[in-house]
């Protein structure tokens, strides 16, 4: 498959019905699964955790596993995002949508997570605009489900405002980042999540004018917070200065960019 050709129309009307109650084999222990996969991840070994995840998805299919499969293909579209693994990851995409469909999960909250990573997938592989149907979807199920302040509202936002930004719609982008930082600061340890929304929103202002004052104070903003004094430096660290650190070196934060993946490293190396 051409990524690039890869075209995915989203229809609200297809994920409506009663959920898929029906119990089915459990043939792939997940939650240990997943404690594998994070455990490699937390390594910096990524090809090793998309093997573990690609033999348990061939597992799951093959013993008609569907929830471990939904499961699994889930955690697949934010591994393929970062081994950037585009034909892949669409594949991946029209896979969870297929599940979903299938067993009517849309309107779940289960259901709409995994849909909110897929249209991250999308986003992420060039597919912007097809991304912004399921990102709408997604933010109606939440509020009819979900408390306002739940943390998921953070990771949706921040990703509806990715994809405005992509399709040229500043506003909305801008709207939903500080959506994104509202919500984030609610929550225990916002300041991981808190620098990769000041570094979007540090990137949103450059593609328009790289002499924008509010660049450098986005990304003040975002070092004080990969620095707070109470932060875990662990693999969540690690990757979240995977994310900062690029657009530290973009816009000539070069000194900090050296440190933060002098840290990544020293994280990853368990020193």
């Amino acid at each position: 498959m051409d990524h690039n050709e890869f075209c995915c129309i989203f229809d609200t009307a297809q994920y409506t019905g009663t959920p898929d109650a029906a119990p089915c084999p459990h043939s792939v222990d997940v939650p240990r699964l997943i404690a594998r996969f994070d455990a490699l991840c937390n390594q910096g070994r990524e090809e090793d955790a998309r093997d573990l995840l690609e033999g348990a998805l061939e597992t799951a299919r093959q013993v008609g596993d569907w929830r471990a499969e939904v499961s699994v293909t889930s955690e697949l579209l934010g591994q393929y995002r970062r081994t950037q693994e585009a034909e892949k990851g669409l594949a991946a995409v029209n896979h969870a949508l297929a599940i979903i469909r299938a067993h009517c999960l849309g309107r779940t909250v289960s259901g709409a997570t995994i849909l909110l990573n897929a249209a991250t997938t999308l986003k992420a592989f060039g597919h912007a605009a097809e991304s912004i149907p399921i990102f709408t979807h997604v933010a109606r199920v939440y509020a009819d489900h979900l408390d306002p302040a739940d943390y998921r509202f953070a990771g949706l936002y921040n990703n509806m405002a990715l994809s405005y930004d992509d399709v040229g719609d500043v506003k909305s982008a801008e709207r939903f980042f500080d959506l994104a930082l509202q919500t984030i600061e609610k929550t225990e340890h916002p300041e991981n999540d808190s620098a990769v929304t000041w570094c979007n929103l540090a990137e949103l202002y450059g593609k328009r004018d790289a002499e924008d004052a509010r660049i450098a104070d986005c990304l003040d903003m975002a070092w004080a917070c990969l620095n707070a004094p109470d932060l875990p430096r662990d693999g969540y660290h690690a990757f979240t200065i995977s994310k900062c650190a690029p657009t530290f070196d973009h816009f000539g934060f070069f000194l900090y960019a050296k440190e933060l993946r002098e840290r990544a490293e020293a994280i990853y190396a368990g020193t």
